[in-house]
């Protein structure tokens, strides 16, 4: 469904998909981890590691619009 841009519906459409995005991105860094450590693989944990960190940040960027929104 189209939406016409600098809608209201527009904006929370976007703000839930920001959302799916950084949780999928956690997540993803959270089994990458998870396949390093059984690995012993140091350097997939670290990118595990670190897309989980990329993930939360975003997502905290995400409430702090949120609540100028509300």
């Amino acid at each position: 469904m189209d939406r016409p841009p600098g809608s209201v519906a527009e904006e929370r459409s976007m703000g839930a998909d920001d959302k799916l995005e950084n949780k999928t991105e956690e997540l993803t860094g959270k089994g990458k981890e998870a396949v390093g450590n059984a690995t012993d693989d140091e350097d997939l944990q670290a990118e595990g590691q670190a897309d989980q960190a990329k993930g939360n940040l975003k997502q905290a960027g995400e409430k702090v619009k949120d609540a100028f929104k509300s």
